[in-house]
């Protein structure tokens, strides 16, 4: 039976990744509607043909691993289950008289090394591919490095939710989902507050902008904008990379506007403060607590609807799974299972929303700035650092686009200083 199982999901995945490859290889789709061509938003206007040629390939790889590698994940959770790899792992050390934190550390150890190894010829391939197209500049033992770091803070974080949340299920088979829930409000908030100031300095250097000028410049906004004048910083990206970004992160007191060293070099000042004032309208309009609250809600359906899934999965096919009761901890690669493919398919929901919070900030920055000329040629130059499609096929936009289009952006904008024009 389990043999049988194993097939069929070969069978199924491989079905998925062939229908995959011809949609995104072979559909045509992407191309930009003919009224704009030879627009600011045409990419053959700001484009070289070879950046125009290298973005169609590198887009289409980049989106055809996006679809795979995640249902891919889902294959080998499944694996673990059927082979009772699962419950080798949670045998595989005499701790019965050792408390729950350490067995779970132990388990959870087996098997996020296992995750490690069968996904680390994809992450590498990942990475090769971005060097090969010029994105990456990072070195091979700078990326392990940045990979073991998020190994070790991914299993602390684990062993942690996984410790409480098996407890909870032992407590209450019935309402574990419900007080997991209410735990991981405080969590999540905590996780968000220390984000800037802990985590993220683990990966790279942050620190105040070292431009003075340009500081005076963008503090200058900041008081149009009302916003505190400590939350803007650097970091260090050009070790790494030549795309070009900025972003908001972390909450209350640790609230930081970001800007990426890459930006700073490569763009002109109007340009910086374009994005910058972008950056304002997020913390402005209070966009990382409205995220915070929008991914409580999922969190709080996507166990409630775990907590119905795992216990009729367990009943009806757990001799083939391999899981004896739900508060084993072998029953975790099922949840985790579940959890990703319940992430995945409300993937489009939270990309909307994140794109109309970010068509917000766009806005706000237009307004704030006056600069609509700045606005296009900041898009324009996001595109090519990136190699990013303006036009993606629409299930790339629906699963992976947490911004609007490039396309819809500059034609935006286009249309905002048409509109002031007149």
């Amino acid at each position: 039976m389990a043999k049988k199982w194993g097939l069929t999901a070969l069978f199924l995945f491989g079905l998925y990744a062939l229908a995959m490859y011809v949609y995104i290889f072979h559909s045509g789709s992407g191309d930009i509607p003919a009224g704009l061509n030879g627009t600011v938003a045409d990419p053959k206007v700001f484009m070289t043909e070879r950046e125009l040629y290298l973005s169609q390939e590198y887009s289409k790889i980049r989106n055809f691993l996006f679809f795979v590698i995640t249902p891919l994940e889902w294959l080998i959770y499944l694996f673990i289950l059927i082979t009772g790899l699962s419950q080798v792992f949670e045998r595989w050390l005499p701790l019965k008289n050792k408390w729950a934190i350490v067995k779970n550390a132990v388990y959870i150890f087996l098997l996020s090394v296992f995750l490690f190894i069968a996904l680390f010829p994809i992450d590498y391939y990942r990475y090769h591919l971005s060097k090969l197209y010029g994105i990456s500049t990072q070195a091979f033992s700078s990326w392990m490095r940045d990979n073991i770091i998020d190994f070790w803070v991914t299993f602390g974080e684990t062993v942690l939710i996984v410790t409480v949340l098996y407890w909870l299920i032992n407590k209450s088979t019935k309402r574990w989902w419900l007080h997991a829930w209410l735990l991981m409000i405080p969590f999540t908030l905590f996780l968000m507050f220390i984000q800037p100031v802990v985590i993220d300095p683990l990966y790279n250097d942050f620190y105040p902008l070292t431009d003075k000028e340009l500081e005076t410049k963008i503090l200058a906004v900041a008081e149009q904008a009302n916003i505190p004048t400590e939350h803007v910083y650097e970091v260090n990206m050009a070790e790494k990379t030549n795309a070009l970004n900025a972003y908001v992160t972390g909450i209350g007191s640790n609230a930081r506007i970001v800007l990426w060293d890459t930006t700073l070099s490569r763009l002109s000042e109007n340009e910086i403060l374009f994005i910058m004032a972008h950056e304002m309208g997020h913390y402005v309009e209070k966009h990382i607590y409205f995220g915070i609250a929008g991914y409580l809600l999922m969190m709080l359906v996507g166990l409630w609807l775990t907590a119905k899934l795992m216990p009729w999965i367990i009943k009806h096919f757990g001799r083939v799974l391999k899981i004896k009761r739900l508060n084993a901890i072998h029953s975790l690669p099922l949840f985790l299972l579940i959890t990703s493919f319940l992430l995945f398919v409300s993937s489009p929901l939270s990309n909307y929303i994140s794109r109309y919070q970010e068509t917000r900030a766009d806005q706000y920055a237009i307004e704030l700035v006056h600069d609509t000329e700045a606005a296009v040629s900041t898009f324009q130059a996001l595109t090519k650092a990136g190699l990013n499609e303006v036009n993606p096929p629409l299930l790339v936009k629906w699963f992976r686009y947490g911004h609007p289009t490039m396309l819809e952006r500059i034609t935006r904008v286009a249309s905002e200083k048409e509109t002031d024009a007149h």
